[in-house]
């Protein structure tokens, strides 16, 4: 089996192109990146692409599946580009699809997709996927999921998969996922239990988180395995303010949201942080997935519980942890952060 992997130097395209290697049906990977990274691990073989620009289909001709990771978070200030690269990037990736022939789609949506949820009651994938429309990374998903809607209507042939997760952490993502999120003040050695005195306790904070190598083990099934359309995934517990207050030893006081959105808002505008308050408004109406059909259909379940992912993801945050590819690299931003703060944050993530 040959499988293409759009996006595979990221923090599940890393672990995804790790699990396959070890599996004995797979004889071969393509790993398509817009850079290509220096790790040379089995079975798998590079090729710089970009989804916007590139001629997809000779890359993908001859694959048996082609799994669809790439995603750009910035610049957070210019959704127009985001757009240019997830919405009619993935559009083309889908079209090269079919271009080329290949028999099987796996697409990463998420649970940004997701319409928000009930108060109490998990969702299932037939909960709509309308994101708030506010946010680009749920407006993105969102659209993506129409299209392919129609995809699958016009190409029966194709099976399609979507893998919908929740949070996705490991210790080896972590710097990466600082400069995306955080951005270059978070002062890493306070990032552990017992520093944090309370975590505020926010109207609809509720997450759902996975480690990157059991994202990567449903990927694999989904190659695998003769099933079509979404199937939610996520390990337990669900990470809400008591869940996360007892993991980190610290209060969980209630708090109003509007006054850290401003906070957040304010210092995203002056370029103190690369995630958008849009985001912040996205990660509180998130519903909680049901992942029932994953586990009975698909037939997986997490190794590592979600508290693993997000201790992973403290753990890499702490000791610099990364890997030898561009996204994933740790010293990506400088030594002391300066390309991330020369380079305007939230404006790039290169």
């Amino acid at each position: 089996m040959r499988v293409v992997i759009v996006g595979a130097t990221g923090n599940v395209g890393t672990s995804l192109v790790t699990v396959l290697g070890r599996e004995a049906t797979v004889d071969s990977i393509l790993g398509l990146a817009r850079r290509v990274p220096a790790w040379q691990p089995p079975k798998t073989t590079w090729a710089g692409a970009d989804t916007v620009t590139s001629d997809l289909v000779p890359h993908f001709s001859g694959a048996d599946a082609v799994v669809h990771l790439a995603w750009a978070f910035q610049p957070s200030h210019d959704p127009a580009a985001t757009w240019r690269n997830n919405v009619l990037g993935s559009m083309r990736v889908f079209d090269a699809v079919v271009k080329a022939s290949v028999p099987v789609l796996v697409y990463a949506s998420s649970i940004g997709a997701y319409s928000p949820g009930l108060v109490r009651q998990p969702v299932d994938e037939s909960w709509p996927t309308h994101a708030l429309p506010t946010a680009a990374y749920g407006r993105e998903k969102s659209y993506l999921e129409r299209v392919l809607d129609t995809f699958e209507r016009d190409h029966p042939d194709i099976r399609v998969v979507r893998l919908r997760p929740g949070f996705i952490f490991k210790r080896e993502a972590a710097s990466q996922q600082r400069r995306l999120f955080a951005g270059p003040l978070l002062p890493n050695p306070l990032v552990r239990s017992g520093l944090l005195p309370i975590i505020p306790d926010l109207p609809g904070l509720r997450l759902q988180a996975l480690h990157s190598l059991d994202a990567a083990q449903a990927y694999r099934l989904a190659i695998m395995q003769p099933v079509r359309g979404a199937f939610n995934i996520a390990a337990d517990p669900v990470l809400d303010a008591r869940t996360l207050g007892e993991f980190l030893r610290a209060r969980h006081v209630k708090v109003p949201a509007r006054p850290l959105r401003a906070a957040l808002a304010a210092a995203w505008h002056l370029h103190l942080v690369p995630a958008s308050p849009t985001l912040f408004d996205l990660a509180l109406s998130l519903p909680v997935m049901d992942t029932t059909r994953a586990r009975s259909e698909l037939g997986w379940a997490p190794a590592r519980s979600s508290l693993d992912a997000v201790r992973e993801l403290l753990e890499g945050l702490r000791g610099h942890a990364g890997m030898s590819t561009p996204p994933l690299e740790p010293a990506a931003g400088g030594r002391f952060r300066q390309r991330e703060i020369a380079t305007g944050v939230g404006q790039t993530d290169r």
